[in-house]
């Protein structure tokens, strides 16, 4: 008879054994059913956690006015309308006692008047003066009795109560995303046609989905609308060369929303270059440029592959040498240096986020810092989830969720900051060109609606991954 035995799984012993799908491990008949006995014993389990769920949400929507806060909000109420009453009170008092004293006074002056005319009708000597004296009294104590009874109510700019508001908690837009991906720009291998891209870098999603993408052994920065079947040159695509029409190796592009010029790193001639309504104009010169980011105040940030820094320049105000913001300590590994920065955003406290590619990890410079702090990778190159290999586009969320591009391990990564490690959201499925593989990714972007757009460098293509509902 043939040998058909294999170890089990759980008792370690040659017996005839029998698979399980769900842990691709196998099993003897014994521990099989035992096994068996777990999962279902896990299954009950899962199955009361998610009774005693479904009754906690019928009890809330059946009692909405259970809710907790609900109790914060009726205190709030009642103190608004105990102080309101306090107010209001103590205003009532000041105008009665106010409109008493100034009656009384009145009436006095009334009381005189009435005397002195008695008293010359008693004697019946009187002339024209004292007639107009008379006259003059009344007409005082008429006008007194008229400014008493014209008192107004002044409103305080200040508010009388506190008032309260929900502070909701904060979701991210970027949740999960289907791991196969649409191409949306590209993907016919590698060519100069329009409907073709030849090694794209960096890339710019606007407002209506449209993406302008460095174009980089095309040495142009071609634009695809939304859907469109083929790009078009917005700049560059006139060879190779350092002419002002010409571009040489870009490497990234954005958008300044102020003019909707574009911006362009043209890496292989050394300069960050403008072009606007085909007019060309070098803003930086004589710099490596690696990447370019805005910040919200218009601020332009530029990354020097060479001098391992990162530099910030006033929109306008380019004839200086700008201020550095990361490195400018030579290259190395300490947390005050970069080995050659690529990929940068700039988050809203003009905190500065750095691919710090050969150190293979990611650096938060804060506004001013002397030194960075790492907030993804920094464990050495690898492909653990606590590593990074070469790392390219990054991107932070607005609860501080970094994205970044892990080029060398073919994925997408998700890091929190403070966490040991990440955790994949698209990619890393080895090198390849299907649909849910990448090839030495670089630039990354999102659109509004929170889906993942993809710069896959080696496989001429930008990918589109679409978020999950």
């Amino acid at each position: 008879m043939a040998n058909n035995k294999t170890q089990c799984f759980t008792c370690i012993k040659d017996k005839i054994t029998y698979p399980c799908e769900g842990c691709s491990q196998r099993f003897c008949l014994i521990d099989l059913v035992e096994h068996r006995q777990i999962l279902t014993s896990e299954l009950h389990h899962i199955t009361n956690e998610y009774n005693q769920f479904k009754q906690t949400i019928n009890e809330q929507k059946q009692s909405p006015q259970n809710h907790s806060l609900l109790n914060q909000i009726n205190q709030w109420e009642i103190k608004s309308i105990e102080k309101i009453q306090q107010k209001a009170q103590e205003y009532r008092e000041i105008l009665i006692k106010s409109s008493q004293t100034c009656i009384s006074d009145i009436e006095m002056k009334f009381n005189d008047l009435r005397e002195q005319i008695k008293q010359f009708q008693k004697e019946n000597e009187f002339n024209e003066m004292n007639l107009n004296c008379l006259r003059n009294q009344l007409k005082k104590i008429t006008q007194e009795l008229n400014i008493s009874s014209i008192m107004s109510i002044q409103q305080n700019s200040q508010p009388l109560i506190n008032h309260i508001s929900f502070i909701l908690p904060k979701k991210s837009k970027f949740n999960e995303w289907k791991q196969n991906a649409i191409t949306v720009a590209g993907g016919i291998r590698e060519g100069q046609e329009l409907n073709q891209l030849n090694d794209p870098l960096g890339m710019f999603i606007d407002k209506n989905k449209n993406i302008f993408i460095a174009d980089y052994a095309n040495h142009r920065i071609v634009e695809w609308k939304y859907l469109a079947r083929e790009g078009q040159i917005i700049a560059g695509g006139n060879e190779q060369g350092n002419r002002m029409n010409q571009l040489n190796c870009p490497t990234d592009v954005i958008i300044d929303p102020e003019n909707h010029s574009i911006i362009i790193a043209d890496s292989g001639n050394k300069r960050v270059i403008q072009w606007m309504n085909r007019k060309q104009q070098i803003l930086i010169d004589s710099i490596d440029c690696s990447r370019l980011a805005m910040d919200r105040n218009g601020f332009l940030y530029v990354s020097d592959w060479k001098k391992d820094e990162v530099r910030r320049w006033k929109m306008g105000e380019y004839n200086n040498e700008g201020i550095i913001v990361a490195g400018g300590n030579g290259y190395g590994d300490h947390l005050n240096q970069l080995n050659c920065p690529t990929f940068i955003f700039v988050d809203e406290d003009q905190s500065v986020y750095v691919s710090d590619t050969h150190n293979n990890r990611v650096i938060k410079w804060r506004k001013g810092a002397k030194e960075g702090r790492i907030v993804a990778g920094g464990n050495g190159h690898g492909r653990n989830r606590n590593q990074l290999s070469y790392p390219a586009g990054v991107i932070v969320d607005d609860l501080g969720q970094i994205y970044v591009v892990d080029c060398g391990n073919n994925r997408i990564m998700r890091w929190c900051e403070r966490k040991e490690e990440g955790e994949i959201v698209v990619g890393g499925n080895g090198e390849g060109s299907q649909s849910n593989h990448l090839k030495s990714p670089r630039g990354l972007s999102f659109d509004d609606e929170g889906d993942l757009y993809v710069a896959d460098h080696r496989n001429h293509r930008i990918q589109k991954f679409v978020t999950v509902l």
